[in-house]
């Protein structure tokens, strides 16, 4: 029996994509071929107005495009790395909370995520790796990612 059934890829479409997607599909093979899922959140920006008023969300057009834009971007991965549309989501939300909330609708008993590492006031800031392992239900694994120089 596998050790993971289901594994989903929580992709960023940055230049390290290939690399965590490589990573997941290495241990699915080792899994005997677990079945791989693939997500992007778009994330929900709050924008001020110049006279700093209360934060707005992204409007309706701006979120379209976004949406539209990950989705093709999302749909060309899965094409690179022969994962199925059906296994495929994109959302507008919170990358941290909307991550672990698919992997849960799903039955996902794996979330690969690439992390930075980054340590003192940069940490504290939060990252999305960091939310994921800290409310997912599952386990994470955290694909370390070199800045480049």
């Amino acid at each position: 029996m596998a050790l993971y059934q289901h594994i989903l890829i929580a992709a960023d479409f940055s230049n390290h994509t290939d690399m965590v997607i490589h990573r997941a599909k290495a241990l699915a093979a080792a899994n005997n071929n677990t079945r791989l899922s693939l997500c992007h959140i778009v994330e929900d920006f709050p924008l001020t107005d110049f006279a700093y008023e209360p934060m707005i969300s992204v409007d309706a057009d701006m979120r379209d495009a976004l949406l539209n834009a990950g989705e093709k971007q999302l749909s060309l991965l899965g094409e690179k790395f022969g994962i199925d549309t059906d296994s495929q989501w994109i959302e507008f939300g919170s990358p941290g909370r909307d991550i672990v909330r698919i992997a849960e609708e799903n039955n996902v008993d794996l979330i690969v995520v690439g992390s930075h590492g980054r340590k003192g006031i940069k940490m504290l800031l939060g990252s999305t790796a960091n939310a994921i392992l800290h409310h997912a239900s599952c386990d994470v694994l955290a694909v370390r990612l070199q800045d480049e120089s």
